[in-house]
């Protein structure tokens, strides 16, 4: 509603009083317009949704621009572009928030606090199919986060901090920390190592050794990359080839199988 409203006053702006609108009602309609534009980019900025006028036809922004715009642009250089998630990796979190998230200082320190759980939610449901475990890790994590967002004011800051902590590691997630040497500088054998045990399985049985199953994790990875034929995401036939080179390795369990593929799947790293 408030983007019909905005249109509609754009085709009119310059011809409010032809249009029969008094010289009072001409001067405060601008105001009224650009109220509801700041709460519209707010409301997405707090659910993780950022406003993108690129799909919009060149028309439609050159009247954003010309006529609702009202302050004028700040050049951020590349952390224009970036998500808040992003921002707060590069810059910290206050500087994030004061960047992205809360740039004309009206926001409560409750607002703020909603907006950067909402950024963080957004983040691990897009990504939460790469890494099955982690980001269950990471859910419960964000659960600790907002219960403590919800407590006095005087935890604020320490707030701040421990979402500033969730979402490094958010973007730490392929580190090798933790995981047997062989896996360093290998993420999605890595990835294949943190969720070999959480598998359903009928006949396969994980190695419970760490080294044994990072030799797994290896021995999987290194068969996609030979088995996986060019174009092979979304192709049922190519997939099945893919399927088949791993069903020896997981002991011939289909289940395992299914399961260990569909997060080889949504690896960037295998193409």
């Amino acid at each position: 509603m408030v983007a019909i409203f905005a249109r509609a006053y754009a085709e009119i702006a310059q011809e409010l009083t032809v249009a029969g609108y008094t010289a009072f009602e001409a001067d405060a309609l601008p105001k009224e317009v650009d109220f509801y534009v700041e709460i519209r980019a707010a409301i997405k900025k707090h659910s993780g949704e950022e406003f993108d006028i690129k799909p919009y036809e060149a028309d439609m922004r050159h009247l954003i621009n010309t006529y609702i715009q009202v302050d004028a642009a700040v050049e951020l250089g590349e952390l224009g572009e970036m998500s808040l998630t992003e921002l707060i990796i590069q810059t910290g979190i206050h500087d994030a928030i004061a960047k992205k998230l809360n740039e004309k200082g009206k926001l409560s320190k409750k607002a703020i606090s909603e907006g950067i759980i909402n950024n963080i939610r957004k983040t691990i449901i897009r990504d939460q199919l790469t890494d099955p475990r982690f980001y269950v890790e990471m859910s419960q994590l964000l659960d600790d986060l907002i219960k403590q967002s919800r407590a006095e004011r005087a935890a604020y800051e320490e707030f701040l901090r421990n979402a500033e902590a969730l979402v490094k590691r958010l973007a730490a997630r392929r580190s090798c920390e933790g995981v047997p040497a062989m896996l360093h500088g290998k993420p999605e054998a890595v990835v294949l190592y943190h969720n070999l045990s959480t598998l359903d399985a009928t006949r396969f049985r994980y190695p419970t050794d760490d080294d044994d199953k990072a030799a797994l994790a290896l021995k999987l990875d290194l068969t996609v990359r030979e088995s996986a034929p060019a174009g092979w995401k979304g192709d049922q036939p190519r997939e099945t080839q893919v399927l088949n080179a791993l069903y020896p390795l997981l002991d011939k369990d289909p289940e395992t199988t299914k399961a260990l593929f569909e997060i080889i799947k949504k690896q960037p790293g295998y193409q």
